[in-house]
């Protein structure tokens, strides 16, 4: 797989479909590599005309890792409940960037975004503090930041917070155990364990989440920015997601300007097949109004 220099980091990336097709760049969540943009979902969005681009974020998969020591993500947590600043080595804003260092190195003037989870927040950054290399973002399973909105629940965050095991059968049940609490009715064992797998053998790195963490508690609510985003937004949520709940996609609609909201009653957090086209029918037709935009 290739890779780039993107504001002053390496960053490993793939591009499918012709490059003069309308560029669409996939940008993943917490701790996980590009590889979870499933080759179905990436062939339903070829499909319909576009280019599509994955990467992997810093601190996941094979782009640049953090030298210094993992911030303590307990205490992460407890000083965001408190409403206290966090202190990280880097923002969402440095991830976006990132994003946006990546689009430079492929001649990419502005592109089409779709995030996941943290990667919805990095693509509502893109679009805050880079509008003009954004023509349409889709934010889809994440929230806008606020303490109030998009909580997860108890089982959720512990989850979330468990440190995995480090030996490959271990790291594997563990990847499997969270997906199954965050999954949804949808939640597919057979499906979870490949991928786990995939992704331990690819990069096994959970220093790199307690990073992204820290990054996303430091950023903090990006409700009143998001009112400044001007460019065609889907937001996408599932009914069931326990570990962003459906009230974070509905204030991150309700932020943005003209925000389109689709809401899917099986999904939870993760991307299922069942839904899929309609997923990409909706990022196409965000598309299609910024091109009359």
């Amino acid at each position: 797989m290739p890779t780039t220099t993107a504001n002053d980091i390496d960053l490993c990336y793939e591009s499918f479909g012709p490059d003069d097709a309308p560029p669409l760049l996939l940008v993943m969540g917490l701790g996980a590599q590009m590889t979870l943009w499933s080759p179905g979902f990436i062939s339903e969005l070829l499909e319909r005309g576009f280019r599509v681009i994955r990467f992997d974020n810093r601190d996941a998969g094979l782009s640049t890792k953090s030298d210094a020591p993992p911030p303590d993500v307990m205490a992460v947590y407890a000083q965001a409940l408190a409403g206290q600043p966090v202190e990280s080595p880097y923002t969402l804003s440095t991830m976006a960037a990132d994003a946006v260092g990546l689009l430079d190195a492929l001649d990419i003037p502005a592109a089409h975004l779709v995030g996941a989870s943290m990667g919805g927040m990095i693509v509502q950054m893109m679009a805050i503090e880079h509008p003009d290399r954004v023509l349409s973002m889709t934010s889809i399973m994440s929230t806008t930041g606020a303490g109030d909105v998009g909580q997860p629940d108890a089982a959720a965050m512990t989850a979330l917070l468990t440190p995995p095991p480090t030996d490959r059968a271990g790291a594997i049940d563990a990847t499997v155990a969270t997906s199954r609490v965050i999954g949804g009715s949808l939640f597919d064992e057979a499906e979870a364990r490949a991928r786990a797998a995939e992704a331990y053998d690819r990069c096994f790195h959970p220093a790199g989440t307690a990073f992204q963490i820290a990054a996303v508690a430091a950023t903090g609510d990006r409700t009143e920015r998001l009112r400044s985003v001007e460019v065609p937004t889907l937001v996408v949520h599932g009914r069931e997601d326990p570990l962003v709940t459906l009230s974070g996609g509905e204030a991150t609609a309700a932020s943005v300007p003209g925000a389109d909201l689709l809401v899917f009653g099986l999904m939870g957090h993760d991307l299922p097949p069942l839904y899929w086209s309609q997923m990409a029918d909706a990022i196409f037709g965000v598309a299609v109004r910024a091109e009359s935009y």
